[in-house]
């Protein structure tokens, strides 16, 4: 078995700058491809959009411009992934993992094993992610059955993964499972290699094409360098979960865009409207006007909060990539990005519903894919529960107890 460092440094692949013309010409592109797709029937992935994503190299926009990346703050890269979702929401789902990736292997302590895999990043190629499993333990819990057993070289790896997002269009995948003393180690290893099977066979119904289904792996060797501290380190430098958080909700505003920007294009399209409707033609009725006005000012909401929470997360990052995990950073990072998940939660879902209002009947017709906009928004709502964000907020706040040391936070 060859380990990763041993093979031959790919070509690097410099990232667009925010704000280009060949950004903008790559979105475009990946909208285009998801309009097409729900046209031939919404049964087709997003191929052709991965693949945009690493011909031009938007995975390694994190990593600085000095070392070949696009040098994207973390406020950078949330607005570009509102424009990924409102272009096509499963695509930014698909690479989330990928981008906490990339954190960890800039965050200090820089090692030999971490930058091993940068040249990869640099090159275009994505990772994703298997942690998550359908077992009895408790979700969020640092426990598994998955399996890292010791070989000579390294490892064996043995389990099965759900929620495998983005694995199924990855190059590579980063593997959670507990070695023989309990702990739990982190392994990467190709996404075609022999023993890893990929089952396409998530039916949420949101977040339809994300590749979030089974992962199996059986005998699957692993070498000594192609494995990582789980989530970075141990207890005490171990970096919060408040980037992935975040993202979700970030993918969430980009669908706002959209439910706003369709909702104007259905009253335009209408030419005709209720006899006691308070005006002749749909696109001067001050009731439907007001619809509109309301879901704009949803989607401004929704994009300002991530926004102000990512200034947070650009902060900690920031002393992470410098002096190391700082923990009052951390907190006030993820405490931030709960209160996102919170505030926007219904009003978001509330958005994805009143658009109906303006589109009449005909905006029910399954070929008119508005319900997607719901679907999608509840899906990404459901990966931790408002409830218990809510009452951990409050519990901070009223008893200043520290946030719960999770994947949620």
């Amino acid at each position: 078995m060859t380990a990763v460092s041993e093979a031959p440094a790919p070509e690097a692949v410099r990232p667009p700058a925010r704000g280009s013309a060949e950004l903008a010409a790559v979105i475009a592109e990946i909208a285009d491809d998801a309009a097409r797709r729900r046209a031939g029937g919404g049964t087709e992935g997003p191929h052709r959009a991965v693949e945009l994503i690493r011909e031009h190299g938007l995975g390694a926009v994190r990593v600085p411009r000095e070392q070949g990346g696009g040098g994207y703050t973390l406020q950078d890269l949330f607005d570009l992934v509102i424009d990924l979702a409102e272009a096509d929401p499963d695509v930014p789902h698909i690479i989330r993992v990928h981008y906490a990736f990339v954190e960890e292997l800039l965050r200090v302590p820089r090692t030999e094993r971490k930058d091993a895999w940068l040249p990869e990043v640099l090159s275009g190629k994505l990772f994703g992610g298997a942690s998550s499993e359908l077992s009895t333990r408790a979700v969020g819990s640092y426990s598994f059955e998955s399996t890292l057993t010791p070989q000579s070289g390294g490892y064996r790896l043995d389990g099965v993964k759900f929620y495998s997002t983005g694995s199924l269009y990855s190059d590579f995948i980063r593997v959670s499972a507990n070695v023989p003393d309990g702990k739990a180690l982190s392994a990467i290893v190709p996404a075609d290699r022999a023993g890893i099977v990929h089952e396409d066979d998530w039916d949420g119904i949101g977040q339809r094409h994300t590749g979030s289904g089974t992962t199996v792996f059986k005998n699957v060797a692993v070498a000594e360098s192609e494995t990582l501290p789980f989530r970075g380190g141990d207890e005490e430098t171990r970096p919060r979960q408040a980037l992935p958080q975040l993202y979700l909700h970030a993918i969430a505003a980009g669908i706002l865009r959209t439910v706003t920007s369709e909702s104007a294009a259905l009253i335009r399209g209408r030419k005709r409207s209720f006899v006691f409707a308070a005006a002749e033609e749909p696109r001067h009725d001050p009731q439907l006007l007001e619809v509109v006005g309301t879901l704009s000012a949803a989607a401004f909401a929704a994009e300002s909060v991530v926004r102000a929470a990512a200034a947070a997360q650009d902060v900690a990052a920031d002393a992470a990539r410098t002096s190391g995990v700082d923990a009052r950073l951390e907190q006030d990072a993820a405490v931030l990005a709960a209160k996102v998940k919170v505030s926007i939660e219904d009003v978001a879902l509330r958005a994805a519903t009143r658009l109906f209002e303006v589109g009449g009947a005909s905006a029910t017709r399954e070929s008119a894919h508005l319900d997607r906009h719901w679907r999608n928004l509840r899906t990404l709502f459901s990966h931790n529960p408002t409830v218990y964000k809510a009452r951990v907020i409050g519990d901070l706040v009223v008893n200043d107890t520290p946030l719960p040391d999770t994947g949620f936070f």
